[in-house]
């Protein structure tokens, strides 16, 4: 399988994760707010402080983000570009979102395709302090109770990047039985999650959120990514047995490589390796 040097040494535990209690919701993202105000706004109102969104559609400006890209220094295995402001209004296609903490403040990591007010087609690492919500949209949210994601540093990828870790129940209303998950690099997205299950008794569940990046990718269909460096979005997802019966990791994404170049699809099992990191919730059904 393909894999990247990081800078650092692996640590042995490769999914970092935390059981949490959690539930599916919707809320409308208020119009003229950053967007990270918006979002937790719209959790806490639920008696969340964090977890994941599914979007689909929405416009947004003003408006930051980077793309992948080379490292220019040796010191990551990858880098961002520049940031990219578009004039106008950005026209969301999907993006995925994690809300945490950094640095003791709300905080989020949120990756997606869109449409720049001049046409062009793009995607990429939204920018929590250069976003804001340009009109009101619905959004697709799953809280979770129990953990956090926190930006912390990393010494393996040298980037400070969000995992979760335990935190106080907060007595928010929940409805089902979830995991909240950090995949580390150089293992397959969908090998990792099907042994997961079944080390840890779940005979199906459902992705919610994921964001991250993996090494180029394969879709099943034929299509290839071959730059190395993406920006991922998880929009869809499950873990189910199979024909045969062994659980299967089943996984629509859609990305953007360091080139310009976007992907969408399904992802093909046992090709796919994280490259930095992959976060999401996996919600047992």
């Amino acid at each position: 399988m393909r894999s990247i040097k990081q800078p650092g040494l692996p640590v042995a535990e490769r999914i970092q994760w935390v059981e949490v209690r959690g539930r599916a919701f919707t809320f409308r993202l208020e119009a003229g707010l950053p967007l990270l105000e918006a979002a937790r706004r719209g959790f806490a109102a639920q008696g969340f402080v964090g977890g994941t969104l599914n979007i689909n559609g929405g416009a947004l400006g003003p408006f930051g983000y980077v793309m992948p890209a080379l490292s220019k220094t040796g010191e990551n295995a990858a880098f961002y570009s520049d940031t990219f402001r578009p004039a106008g209004i950005t026209q969301l296609k999907l993006a995925t979102l994690t809300l945490g903490s950094r640095d003791g403040a709300p905080f989020f990591h949120c990756h997606g395709l869109w449409r720049e007010a001049d046409g062009r087609e793009s995607g990429g690492h939204m920018l929590p302090e250069e976003t804001f919500v340009a009109e009101p949209f619905e959004v697709e949210a799953f809280g979770i109770d129990g953990a956090v994601f926190a930006a912390e540093p990393d010494s393996e990828t040298n980037f400070k990047l969000f995992g979760p870790v335990p935190a106080e129940a907060r007595g928010a209303k929940t409805s089902s039985r979830a995991f909240a998950m950090r995949l580390r690099p150089n293992q397959d997205v969908a090998s990792a999650l099907e042994a997961f299950c079944r080390q840890h008794g779940v005979a199906r569940a459902r992705l919610r959120g994921g964001v991250g990046s993996t090494i180029g990718a394969r879709f099943a269909g034929g299509a290839v990514i071959e730059p190395f460096a993406t920006e991922l979005a998880i929009t869809s997802g499950e873990v189910a047995p199979g024909a045969n019966g062994a659980l299967e990791a089943n996984l629509d994404v859609a990305l953007i490589d360091y080139t310009g170049g976007i992907g969408e699809g399904r992802l093909i099992r046992g090709d796919n390796p994280v490259l930095m990191t992959m976060e999401l919730v996996l919600e047992a059904v």
